[in-house]
């Protein structure tokens, strides 16, 4: 025979309600994934002048940035800031270089959109302020560099020297989180 202790009971409980909430939390983000798709698609066939700079697969990496963002929010589970922000930042960036002539097209947007997806996520887990406001730095440095004093012709060696090997420095961060010991 088997009998459930009371203790048991409330352990099955609390598991099943465990479930119960990560099935909720899912399902949340698949309804604003939903909603956004189909209000871009529904825009697309009602063909509306205002919205037709918007009909790009760019929009779509917008729609499922803002997903991510709206239920890393309402859901308080801040894991997915930083990777709802970076494909958020990615659509609107791609989105701008191909309908607005004013728009900066340069690497550095992308060191640009990494530390911003940092800060946003340190507001909320309070880790990332160093490496977010670093990026910021030098990508606001290397956007701007044309416009540089001449004093400052040693940032133009450093900035050739990081175009042409950018690659290695990938992959040394890379080997490093692969062997970083957890603490």
């Amino acid at each position: 025979m088997y009998f459930i202790t009371p203790l048991a009971y409330n352990q099955e409980i609390d598991i099943e309600q465990q479930r119960n909430d990560t099935m909720k939390k899912q399902n949340t983000f698949a309804a604003y994934l939903l909603i956004g798709v189909g209000a871009y698609f529904l825009l697309r066939q009602l063909k509306i002048p205002i919205v037709t700079d918007f009909y790009s697969w760019p929009t779509l990496l917008i729609i499922v940035g803002l997903a991510l963002l709206i239920h890393s929010y309402t859901a308080k589970n801040y894991q997915n800031l930083f990777v709802g922000t970076i494909i958020l930042g990615l659509g609107i960036h791609f989105h701008g270089v191909a309908h607005y002539p004013f728009w900066i097209d340069h690497w550095a947007v992308y060191l640009l959109i990494v530390g911003i997806a940092f800060l946003v996520r340190y507001v909320h887990t309070k880790a990332g302020l160093f490496p977010g406001m670093l990026l910021i730095a030098i990508s606001v440095i290397m956007i701007f560099s044309i416009n540089l004093p001449v004093w400052f012709d040693w940032v133009y060696i450093v900035v050739d020297v990081i175009e042409k090997f950018w690659p290695i420095l990938l992959i040394i961060i890379g080997i490093y989180l692969l062997f970083k010991k957890k603490k």
